[in-house]
């Protein structure tokens, strides 16, 4: 049921050139920009001719998370495609400022690295807001964007979303357990914090086991800190005027309807696409429809 190794559009994966590793050693972006952090990464090879696209993870998640999507994508566009793990998630150092500025460096410093500019940036929820922070601070770097169920400014009842945290960390998962037990064990125990079972599904993608013991890949004490960070408007004067996808369900609280109009003066170009009953991870509960979304709008 949870297994996302697999391609969206096939039985098998795709035969792709595969290169790991970590991002920028660079300490600072500029002289006066936030401390930047060395990010892991995944990127899967692709034709220099197109924009490489970008995907970014949400909170609690990993590079892990889009590894479906992200292989479909090289298969069925020809791109590079780069799947990141942000700082304090997946095996990317912990740092103790959260802001989206500090994330937005982070990815920043990688992409000059890797040569990937200028690029297509999609991402999910806290992704999605490094991903227009980056967009509106350095728009030529920023071929087109999609954000998926997240808006730029703040939303009220969201915050609850943190209570995840006690909760993955007072689970106890026997190392002896297969993963595929371990997902059941953990499912069952997030049940009464968590209804939504495709946000469970997701947050499996985090638990790994190292050393005969289940632990998760997420810094939950500095992320539990630093929650209102994740929370707030993003702090920035800008306007970025390439062609920008909203994705959102059709009773998100991330991105209600509300927005639209504020969001526009941001992102002229934008455009809003309901995926019916997609939750607030279309990427799990719809993936078909979403992903014939971002095929749509990069073609």
């Amino acid at each position: 049921m949870w297994l996302r190794t697999r391609n969206l559009w096939g039985s098998s994966r795709p035969r792709l050139s595969l290169l790991q590793g970590v991002g920028s050693s660079l300490s600072t972006l500029s002289n006066s920009g936030p401390r930047t952090l060395p990010l892991t990464y995944r990127l899967l090879d692709g034709l220099d001719i197109l924009p490489p696209v970008i995907l970014l993870h949400g909170l609690f998640g990993n590079k892990n998370t889009f590894q479906a999507e992200a292989e479909t994508l090289a298969q069925q566009t020809g791109r590079k495609v780069l799947t990141v793990d942000a700082r304090n998630h997946g095996e990317s150092p912990p740092g103790p400022d959260c802001s989206y500025e500090a994330m937005s460096a982070d990815l920043q410093a990688l992409l000059s690295k890797l040569g990937l500019t200028s690029c297509v940036l999609i991402g999910h929820s806290m992704g999605g807001k490094t991903a227009m922070m980056l967009a509106l601070q350095k728009p030529e770097l920023v071929e087109r964007l999609v954000s998926v169920d997240i808006s730029p400014f703040m939303v009220t009842g969201t915050s609850s979303i943190f209570k995840i945290i006690p909760a993955m960390k007072s689970a106890n998962i026997p190392g002896n357990l297969s993963h595929s037990q371990a997902f059941e064990v953990i499912d069952e125990h997030l049940k009464p914090f968590v209804q939504d079972a495709s946000i469970r599904q997701y947050l499996f993608n985090s638990l790994v086991r190292i050393n005969g013991q289940y632990v998760w890949k997420v810094n939950a004490e500095n992320l539990w800190q630093q929650k209102n960070q994740f929370l707030d408007n993003l702090q920035i004067q800008g306007v970025y005027p390439g062609r920008t996808l909203f994705l959102t369900n059709d009773s998100s609280s991330f991105l209600p309807s509300s927005h639209f109009p504020r969001i526009k003066l941001l992102f002229p170009e934008a455009q809003f696409q309901i995926i019916p009953d997609s939750g607030h991870i279309p990427h799990i509960k719809k993936p078909q429809e979403f992903m014939n979304s971002v095929l749509n709008f990069l073609s």
